[in-house]
């Protein structure tokens, strides 16, 4: 089967919904397609224990405020309801459990979508909404590990059901693994966090002064704009080391008997050794190492990179006019891949998409 839209936003996590909100207010013609279920599941399904560390002004979605107290901070799942229940509040047109399989751009110069059961669609403008953390990245010597250690990435962690009986190595010292570290000793392992301290906030967050003093906090981060060198300099930190802890600090660390070390550097008779040298005992690794896009079925040239990033300015791909990202790393600032920022992104790029000169969708 065939259908016709005149924008596809593919993804109806929060970037695709505040996406299609903004079409709504255009009066323009799309639909999201969404490979969940439900909208929300990609909140559902990270782990359990999993909370935000966005005060709630700067979490609500345009338009709908998130019914949490004002200094709370929602789990996983209670965000994955929020979304859904935004979905239904702006009759958002999203198709779900809808798998994009293929997006090419034809010689007829609109964008030829195939779906997994092998449907078509043919839209004018396509935003890709799909997220940025999709891939896990592992290095290279993890497959040297001994094959009695379990190893998981966070993107696959739900809770500590998944260790095995003994000790448990964290790799990457970031937001989900100082999380991961801290549920781990919470559950009765002894626990190694491995890695380079990207620094912390140094606020409690979940204290109302400190809840207050991270929205000051966020604001300064958002005028970290591409638009200044500084904002740029930062931007290529982001990309390379992420953002600093949040919620977690390294005393947190410290009372909950989690040993600190350095960087995990290479595997020796099947077990992960430090740069130092020393060898981690572990019956179970969990690499908190970062992830990336999952662009590659994107069949246009130009428009993915060899890293698996987007070819963009501000959104707009380059090298393909009529399409366009949203929830992209540093897109346009330091808070474009999160809750925060990624609204001025889709107001920016719907603008930019619905000013562009376009064929009559409808007579094709």
């Amino acid at each position: 089967m065939s259908t016709i839209t005149e924008t596809a936003v593919i993804g109806a996590g929060a970037a695709g919904l505040i996406v299609g909100m903004r079409l709504a207010q255009h009066g323009e013609r799309f639909e999201l397609f969404d490979e969940h279920a439900r909208v929300g599941d990609s909140w559902r399904e990270r782990y359990r224990s999993l909370r935000l560390f966005t005060p709630r002004p700067f979490l609500s979605l345009p338009g709908l405020r998130i019914d949490e107290g004002r200094f709370a901070y929602p789990t996983g799942v209670q965000m994955g309801d929020y979304l859904e229940r935004y979905a239904r509040h702006f009759a958002l047109p999203v198709r779900s459990s809808t798998r994009i399989v293929s997006l090419t751009r034809p010689r007829d110069s609109r964008f030829r979508l195939e779906l997994e059961n092998g449907d078509v669609v043919t839209a004018e403008r396509v935003v890709v909404t799909t997220g940025a953390h999709r891939i896990a990245v592992v290095p290279p010597f993890a497959s040297e590990l001994d094959p009695s250690i379990r190893q998981l990435h966070s993107l696959d962690y739900r809770g500590p059901e998944q260790f095995a009986d003994g000790p448990v190595l964290v790799v990457g010292a970031a937001n989900s693994g100082t999380d991961i570290a801290l549920e781990a000793a919470r559950s009765g392992h002894a626990v190694t966090l491995a890695g380079r301290h990207p620094g912390h906030v140094p606020v409690d967050i979940d204290s109302p002064i400190g809840n207050l003093l991270a929205g000051v906090f966020i604001s300064r981060l958002r005028r970290m704009t591409i638009d200044s060198p500084k904002g740029r300099a930062m931007r290529k930190a982001v990309l390379t080391h992420g953002v600093m802890l949040v919620r977690n600090k390294p005393a947190a660390l410290d009372r909950a008997g989690v040993v600190q070390l350095g960087r995990i550097a290479r595997v020796e008779a099947g077990r992960p050794v430090t740069a130092d040298g020393r060898v981690v005992e572990a019956t179970t690794v969990i690499w908190c190492t970062g992830s990336r896009p999952d662009l590659g079925w994107i069949g246009i040239d130009g428009v993915v990179a060899p890293d698996g990033r987007p070819i963009e300015e501000r959104g707009m791909a380059i090298e393909c006019p009529g399409l366009a990202f949203v929830g992209m790393p540093f897109q346009y600032s330091v808070a474009s891949a999160t809750l925060m920022g990624m609204a001025r992104d889709a107001e920016y790029v719907v603008d930019v998409l619905s000013r562009a000169p376009r064929a009559a969708v409808a007579n094709a």
